[in-house]
């Protein structure tokens, strides 16, 4: 089973990933990691850090030669901000700077603080930030590898941005990743990517934050991944949990999900009908469900979304209060941006292709890529056993 943790500081030396249970003998190469790393930082909207920022890998454990070890992998990405920052963030001697004791609403800063008897808000903030989510993108981008070696891919994409909303096209995941990439807001709608950027600039010379929506897609996917049999371990949960924890995150729907509850029955579920070709013995009509039935992969394309809320800190503050006084204030600024959703829709690509690749070693729990490419492709060879006619079995 793949697990992974995190650690680091927005402004410390920089952010970290373990991922432990990728199978020995994934060949890998340091722009497949980076690949995640920088997408993240572009997107019409961002801040004045991702100009300082340029992430890149650092493999500390578990590569050799190119290829995984099957050993706990250790990725690290600097903080070239570190540098400005020392004063701030040292480990030991007498810090610089004077404490932060305005919280920002819609922040981890007071709650934080109250959960942990802490008076300067940087212990709290400086972990809670997004700049943490470059941990999770390095270990998107590797996982994202190995899903490949099973012919699965995985894509996120700008759906909605300060109210304007995108026409998504009706075309192969291949063609929603070139036209997503030629857009600055990664929007695969030209003309609603130009609607999105003049409400980006409308809310910077206001000193206001913008939210959205970002879809991801996933084909390839077999069905099975994911199971009925416990609610912990079913994949549309562990997939919610992904995306809702990603910083700012406030909604998480799969497939048709908020439209689905004001439809009928007859209307909703998909239809289920024989493929005349393809690996799959049955396909469905729709995809209304998202890929998703029972806690299991079906495989038709998953669908997931996340909704992201304005950031919450703004250039011209918000309402507060002081903690050393108690008195009405404004709320502390930190450097932030004006829209962060297409990052959030490369991470929520990181976050989905680590579960789905949770998924794949749960079922398939194999030490080498070799054992689990055999593993993988026998199970193929059932599925389509399955949708054999009896007297042929």
């Amino acid at each position: 089973m793949v697990r992974f943790l995190t650690a680091g500081e927005s402004h410390g030396r920089g952010v970290l990933a373990l991922i432990e249970g990728i199978p020995a003998g994934l060949s890998v190469s340091e722009e497949q990691i980076n690949v995640l790393l920088e997408r993240r930082q572009k997107g019409y909207g961002r801040g004045p850090r991702m100009a300082l920022e340029k992430d890149r890998v650092t493999v500390l454990s578990g590569i050799r030669g190119s290829k995984t070890t099957g050993a706990p992998i250790t990725l690290w990405v600097g903080n070239k901000d570190w540098e400005n920052k020392q004063g701030l963030m040292q480990p030991f001697g007498p810090l610089q700077g004077e404490p932060i004791r305005r919280p920002r609403p819609g922040h981890a800063d007071l709650a934080g603080a109250m959960k942990y008897g802490i008076y300067d808000m940087r212990d709290v903030f400086e972990r809670a930030s997004a700049r943490e989510t470059a941990a999770r993108c390095a270990a998107g981008g590797l996982v994202l590898t190995l899903l490949s070696e099973l012919g699965m891919s995985v894509a996120g994409f700008v759906t909605a941005l300060g109210g304007v909303i995108a026409d998504v096209p009706d075309v192969s995941l291949t063609e929603i990743i070139s036209l997503r990439d030629a857009s600055e807001v990664m929007c695969p709608d030209e003309n609603a990517s130009r609607r999105m950027m003049e409400e980006i600039d409308r809310a910077k010379a206001d000193g206001d934050t913008l939210g959205g929506v970002f879809e991801v897609r996933a084909t390839g996917v077999p069905p099975g991944l994911g199971t009925y049999v416990q609610w912990d371990r079913r994949l549309d949960g562990l997939l919610a949990q992904a995306i809702m924890s990603i910083q700012g995150i406030k909604a998480v729907e799969i497939g048709a999900g908020i439209c689905s509850s004001a439809m009928r029955g007859s209307l909703c579920h998909d239809a289920i009908m024989p493929a005349a070709s393809g690996w799959l013995p049955y396909l469905r009509a729709s995809n209304n469900a998202g890929g998703l039935e029972g806690g299991m992969t079906n495989g038709e394309t998953l669908v997931v979304r996340g909704y992201m809320k304005p950031i919450a800190t703004t250039r011209r503050g918000l309402p507060s209060v002081d903690l050393d006084n108690g008195q009405a204030c404004v709320s502390h600024y930190e450097r932030s941006d004006v829209c962060a959703v297409p990052a959030a829709s490369v991470v929520g690509e990181a976050a989905v292709a680590l579960v789905i690749a949770q998924a794949v070693l749960d079922k398939f729990a194999k030490d080498s890529m070799r054992e689990l490419k055999q593993s993988f492709g026998h199970y193929l060879e059932c599925i389509r056993e399955f949708g054999k006619k009896r007297d042929e079995r």
